[in-house]
C-alpha cells in the first residue's frame, strides 16, 4: 500500500510540475498585443485592392498601387478579430500575391493566392481573433 501511494505522490507531482510549467515566454505572445500590421506581396501586375480592419474594428477598402503594401493600427480593446482580403484584375497567369497580418510583430496569418487565366486574383486570410 505505501509503494502505491508513493507513486501516486511521484505521478502527481510529475503532473503538477509538467501544467505549471510553461514554455512560453510573455514577451513572444501575440496575443497580448494589439498592434496589428497587414502585409500583402508578390508579383502581381494588376490591378488591385485590400479590404482590412481599422483600429476600431471597421472594414476599409484602399486601392493598392504598388507591392509591397503595408497598413499599421493599434486596434482597440472592443474589437474581438480581425481579417484581410485582396482582390484584382488585370494580372497575368499563375502570378502570386502573399498576405500575412502581424500581431505585436509576430505572424499569425498567411496565405499565398495565384491568378487564374483571366488574370484574377483573389486572396482571403482567415480570421484572427483577439485572446
Amino acid at each position: 500500500m505505501k509503494s502505491i501511494l508513493k507513486t501516486l505522490a511521484i505521478v502527481l507531482i510529475l503532473a503538477f510540475t509538467a501544467v505549471s510549467c510553461s514554455s512560453d515566454d510573455d514577451n513572444n505572445n501575440p496575443g497580448s498585443s494589439r498592434d496589428v500590421k497587414y502585409e500583402i506581396t508578390g508579383n502581381y501586375t494588376g490591378e488591385l485592392s485590400a479590404t482590412f480592419f481599422d483600429k476600431g474594428g471597421n472594414p476599409l477598402n484602399e486601392d493598392v498601387t504598388k507591392l509591397p503594401w503595408t497598413k499599421e493600427v493599434t486596434v482597440d480593446a472592443s474589437v474581438q478579430g480581425i481579417t484581410m482580403s485582396a482582390g484584382g484584375h488585370g494580372g497575368v497567369k499563375d502570378q502570386t500575391l502573399t498576405a500575412k497580418i502581424y500581431i505585436g510583430g509576430q505572424v499569425v496569418k498567411e496565405t499565398t493566392a495565384k491568378t487564374n487565366n483571366d488574370g484574377i486574383i483573389v486572396l482571403t486570410l482567415a480570421p484572427y481573433l483577439f485572446p
